[in-house]
């Protein structure tokens, strides 16, 4: 027996991978089915949840100017959060009727403690204005909304609002959605209007109706009364919530005993808060449920859900009322799936046919292989860096289909000329894996540098941009262990040479020696002239390089760090000056709409919001 064939500690991993194939296939088979149960557990999103080191703290002030909000809350909130501990900087954005500070944290700060000690700073404001509503102070964080499902039609407001209503109960009841809200435009008001002339003849005030209303609506806890027989926990219940239960508010007692009720003096309604906001789609008022994914949902089983339901209730609807689904993410993050299996597809048939044409069909397969394991043996480590599945994760499975083939490539090519040579299949195995190993070592560990620095890039983009790197290294990982111990094993047997075989390489014996007379009459005549005119080659090499760097430097490659994608929807705003009035706005309103218009009847139908 030839000494190259005796077990040897020289012959390392590699040597004992190929000697024991049942270790080899254990280990692929672990990759492939552990992978698969591991990526079931994997959380699917259409964009990565992740929390920005930034705490908001939002105020409403209705009826107050941009500059009111900045001189009476966003100032003072500035003032009393600048010197807090971890506080980077502190931005701040008045609105009409409302405004915001947003403070940016320090990286590594304790996000919790940090947004307790401004909700503390903030509570101990005592120079606020009265008629401001209490601060709301939050962490910034993104939520996976699916879709929306439009409540649209040509019946009231109200009506609108009533089926919204009805359809989130009814959807969170459904299996499959756990999570929905509802965007109703304009809040629910109880308005009670009482003339100027009646409350001269009561002598009352619009404060004093105002006053009676606010005690005689109150839900407040008072305390308990113990006794022999246990303690009887006592609450004042008295919350109004219906234009009805307003009626038989006293307002006046006469010395008589009669009472004027406010039901009896006041003009009592449920209505809409007035508010300058409407919308409409395709020019019918429109009211909106959100729904989201929550837990270990998926975004295509939130969306096949919500579809399955709004089909079955639409038709129990009234004829004046529809339902629409908008801007479902799930159909992006369907066909990114769906992109990545058709890439996938495609290098697996390439593969099999360019290696099985010149080198042979079996090393073909197993090279091939390497692909699925490599992506399912990746499920294993991803948990391990916090990635889910996403639209970033799988943009990053896209881009290792065409790299991890490549040490397999090389590790099977190696092979093949080892037995070329004359070797037997165990040693052409354990010598072609052991002689190119450090240069595979090296080539998918380059890989694995190139993309660890975005693992510690700072802010909100580090926590998107860290998929990338996630999923990339994960997968070189286990391509590197599947082409340095699982491949070489495999082709370490030669199997039977059977006639279904024989017949499948017969192709690669006529393309090997095609490929063998372009390299002797085309590849070595042009090696020899670069060889003797080295200088020359060297020369055109540098022009090249810097005709590049030109091509950068000079501005003729634009640069961006997001590129401009085209969206498949159309957004056109107008801004008016603060105070316009209604009227003005919707006269530019029907400017835009009439453009939209035209627009559609030359362009073709679409939907509009």
């Amino acid at each position: 027996m030839n000494k190259r064939l005796l077990p040897s500690e020289r012959d390392g991993l590699i040597g004992w991978m190929c000697r024991n194939p049942v270790a080899a296939n254990l280990l692929m088979v672990t990759f492939m089915i552990g992978g698969l149960l591991m990526a079931g557990r994997l959380k699917q999103e259409v964009f990565p949840e992740f929390s920005i080191d930034m705490a908001i703290v939002s105020v409403a002030y209705p009826g107050a100017g941009p500059e009111e909000v900045e001189q009476g809350v966003l100032l003072a909130v500035e003032g009393v959060v600048e010197g807090l501990d971890g506080v980077k900087r502190v931005s701040a954005q008045a609105g009409e009727g409302s405004g915001s500070v947003i403070i940016e944290l320090l990286r590594g700060v304790d996000s919790g403690k940090a947004l307790q000690d401004v909700k503390t700073a903030v509570d101990r404001i005592t120079s606020f204005p009265e008629d401001i509503e209490r601060p709301t102070v939050s962490l910034f964080s993104t939520r996976n909304r699916v879709l929306s499902v439009l409540v649209h039609g040509e019946a009231s407001e109200a009506a609108l609002r009533e089926t919204a209503q009805r359809l989130r109960e009814d959807l969170l009841q459904q299996p499959g959605v756990t999570y929905a809200t509802g965007n109703y435009q304009r809040p629910l008001e109880i308005a009670v209007e009482v003339p100027a002339a009646t409350l001269r003849s009561l002598g009352l005030t619009l404060g004093d109706v105002a006053a009676a209303i606010r005690v005689a609506s109150v839900d407040l806890p008072a305390g308990e009364i113990k006794s022999t027989a246990g303690r009887v926990l006592v609450r004042t219940n008295e919350r109004r919530e219906y234009a009805s239960e307003f009626d038989d508010i006293p307002l006046v007692t006469r010395p008589d005993g009669t009472r004027v009720t406010l039901g009896m003096v006041a003009d009592i309604q449920e209505t809409f808060r007035e508010q300058d906001l409407a919308a409409f789609f395709n020019d019918e008022r429109v009211m909106a449920v959100e729904v989201y994914r929550t837990g270990m949902e998926t975004p295509i089983g939130v969306s096949e859900a919500t579809h399955a339901f709004v089909d079955q209730i639409i038709h129990t609807l009234p004829p004046d009322i529809d339902l629409t689904i908008w801007n479902d993410d799930s159909v992006i993050y369907r066909e990114r799936i769906d992109l990545l299996l058709r890439n996938a597809y495609v290098g697996l048939a390439l593969v099999l046919l360019m290696l099985g044409l010149f080198l042979e069909p079996r090393l073909a397969f197993w090279v091939m292989l390497g692909i699925p394991i490599s992506i399912l043996g990746s499920f294993l480590f991803i948990p391990l860096t916090g990635a889910t599945i996403n639209m970033i994760s799988l943009f990053a499975f896209i881009v290792t289909l065409g790299i991890i083939v490549d040490d397999a490539i090389m590790v099977g090519e190696n092979i093949y000329e080892k037995r070329e040579q004359g070797m037997g299949a165990l040693e052409a195995a354990i010598v072609g894996g052991k002689e190119i190993s450090m240069p595979v070592f090296f080539a998918v560990t380059t890989n694995i540098v190139a993309f660890a620095p975005m693992f510690f890039v700072p802010g909100g983009e580090g926590k998107l941009f860290m998929q990338i790197p996630a999923i990339t290294i994960s997968v070189f990982f286990v391509s590197l262990i599947e082409s340095l111990w699982v491949l070489p094993a495999h082709l370490a047997h030669k199997g039977r040479d059977s006639a279904f075989w024989r017949a499948v390489g017969k192709p690669s014996a006529t393309c090997r020696r095609g490929m063998d007379w372009l390299i002797r009459q085309c590849f070595e005549p042009f090696a020899r002239l670069c060889f003797r005119n080295r200088y020359a080659t060297i020369a055109g090499g540098l022009a090249l390089l810097c005709t590049s760097l030109g091509y950068v430097a000079g501005g003729w490659i634009p640069f961006s760090f997001m590129p401009a994608i085209d969206s498949g929807a159309i957004i056109v705003s107008a801004r008016l000056p603060v105070g316009a009035p209604r009227s003005e706005a919707d006269r530019v309103l029907a400017q835009l709409q009439s453009g939209f218009d035209a627009a559609v009847d030359e362009l073709g139908q679409t939907d509009a919001v």
